[in-house]
């Protein structure tokens, strides 16, 4: 009986070129939040929740520079390769497995579908109220 995992199962999502250069796509999914794709200028492809671990903000409107992408929010600096925020900020955003192959750009079918799915954006708007009135 074999210990090791199974081969990750590879969904395509996008070609590289979709990706624009120091830029993000989103991918979405059938459950929590969007999974954000980054290309950096020396042609790296990485993959996290877009979803940056201070206040949430949307990580794919960020800056990409170097491996790094810079929060709109509040410009927190987190890391493409881990997901992990700069010093002195704390915190991690998810990291999800990409494969590139010939041009097409991968994400694992498992993770797309089942990491992180707890996370979800909050609502803007007025509150509303559940009492009778």
């Amino acid at each position: 009986m074999s210990t090791h995992p199974p081969a990750a199962a590879w969904q395509l999502v996008c070609r590289v070129h979709d990706i624009p250069v120091l830029g993000a796509r989103r991918v979405a999914r059938a459950r929590g939040l969007d999974v954000a794709l980054f290309r950096t200028d020396a042609e790296g492809v990485f993959a996290l929740l877009d979803h940056c671990p201070h206040k949430g903000g949307p990580l794919s409107q960020g800056i990409v520079f170097g491996t790094q992408v810079a929060c709109p929010l509040h410009n927190w600096s987190i890391g493409l390769c881990d997901g992990q925020a700069a010093a002195p900020d704390k915190g991690c955003t998810p990291k999800f497995a990409v494969k590139v192959e010939d041009g097409a750009v991968y994400l694992d079918a498992h993770e797309l579908a089942n990491l992180a799915t707890e996370f979800t954006r909050p609502r803007a708007g007025p509150a509303r109220s559940t009492a009778a009135a």
